[in-house]
């Protein structure tokens, strides 16, 4: 970043800018034979699924090898207008080898009325290109259907099964984001109040499993002998998120038992899904295949918590040190294709505790501890949970890990 003088303007004009070049690479690789093949045993007289339980290795047929490369560019410039008046904008361009080229942009403000209080916002757009594993993923699993073979998979748009289905090439994501917000500082206190909107158009997201009689019938008459359908990733899903993000910091006076600090936040959203995918050679058949079913829609309306508050304390006093921090995730709804299967994990309060020593102001010694109190989620209803196996959802917004307990070493050069 370099500040170059411009005459009108109440601060030097700082400039910032740089530029990026990668190329990235996928590939697939097919596994050991015997993790996608069938090896004839029945079971209850009845064929089995082929390959290794719960996910199949990848088959010859899955094998891919590509890659893009992808060159960008930004520039960032920021100046006060008037001594009060802050102004910042900045422009990114990007070019994609396997996708073309885009242009997002910046533009953010803020105003000082005094030493006290600021207002400030922004808006800017963003992107994101589908990623190659979005465009090439591929993995095929064998059910049986009646005693008949039926190969189901996860195609890459580029696949005739997929295209009969109507996937068509991954467009990129875009996003527009806006937020407001004011500053509040008063001495050794700093409150700030952030509300923002973020509309995303686009989404890629993965189908629901295509595979009805239908869809199986109607991939006969494409051609396509022996296929049970599947899935595909497509763009279509939009969503609109609003919230507010609230953060205190207050600086206590140091005392002989050292310098403490405060901090306290909160963020309260929400998520509604305003568009799905429609795909014209689906909704003609009987069934009416769905797309992106109720689970996916709740899972991002209702799957994580729409609140969240945090607290923390910090120590310090010479080289000791020492932080303890609370957080409390809100409510988390588990949805089911069937409605009368949803199930909510309540609201919980997680502690966190670290010890630190810092020796010579380079090397620092700590020890603490996540999830104090070893808090768990609610545990899943027995009848989802039939084989013991999966006790936690995956919902659950700090995990189901328990207690982490750690020490250590960090060095400054």
């Amino acid at each position: 970043m370099k500040g170059f003088a411009v005459e009108g303007l109440a601060s030097d004009l700082n400039v910032a800018w740089g530029l990026e070049a990668r190329q990235e690479m996928y590939e697939i690789n097919a596994g050991e034979p015997d993790s996608y093949r069938n090896g004839g045993v029945l079971l209850n007289g009845g064929p089995t699924a082929s390959g290794a339980q719960v996910f199949p290795g990848f088959r010859p047929a899955n094998e891919v090898d590509e890659d893009r490369t992808a060159v960008g560019a930004y520039v960032d410039l920021e100046a006060n207008v008037t001594d009060a008046f802050l102004v910042s904008g900045a422009v990114r361009v990007e070019s994609y080898s396997d996708f073309g080229e885009t242009i997002t942009g910046k533009l953010a403000a803020r105003y000082d009325f005094n030493d006290m209080f600021a207002l400030r916002g922004s808006v800017q757009n963003g992107f994101r290109a589908p990623s190659l594993q979005q465009q090439y993923f591929a993995t095929t699993s064998t059910n049986f259907i009646n005693g008949v073979p039926f190969d189901i998979t996860t195609f890459p748009v580029t696949d005739p099964v997929a295209q009969a289905l109507g996937a068509e090439d991954l467009d990129a994501e875009n996003s527009v984001n806006y937020s407001i917000g004011a500053v509040f500082r008063n001495g050794p206190l700093n409150v700030t109040v952030d509300a923002y909107r973020i509309d995303v158009n686009d989404r890629i997201v993965l189908s629901e499993n295509l595979t009805s009689q239908d869809v199986r019938d109607f991939l006969e008459g494409q051609g396509f002998l022996g296929s049970g359908g599947g899935r595909f990733f497509l763009n279509g899903v939009d969503t609109e998120t609003t919230g507010v993000d609230i953060v205190a910091n207050y600086a206590f006076p140091e005392t002989d038992l050292g310098k403490f600090d405060a901090s306290v936040g909160a963020n309260f959203n929400k998520t509604d899904v305003t568009a799905v995918p429609d795909i014209p050679q689906l909704t003609a058949l009987p069934s009416n295949p769905v797309l992106f079913g109720r689970v996916n829609v709740l899972t991002f309306e209702e799957g994580t918590p729409k609140d969240k508050l945090t607290a923390s304390l910090g120590w310090e006093r010479g080289p000791f040190g020492a932080t303890v921090r609370a957080i409390r995730y809100g409510e988390v709804l588990v949805p089911s294709s069937n409605p009368a299967n949803d199930y909510t994990i309540d609201p919980n309060t997680l502690l966190d505790i670290e010890g630190r020593y810092t020796w010579n102001e380079r090397v620092t010694l700590s020890v603490g501890a996540d999830n104090v109190f070893d808090e768990y989620g609610d545990p899943a209803p027995l009848a989802q949970n039939g084989t013991g196996n999966t006790p936690f959802s995956g919902y659950i917004p700090y995990g189901s890990s328990g207690r982490f307990v750690y020490g250590k070493a960090s060095v400054k050069f």
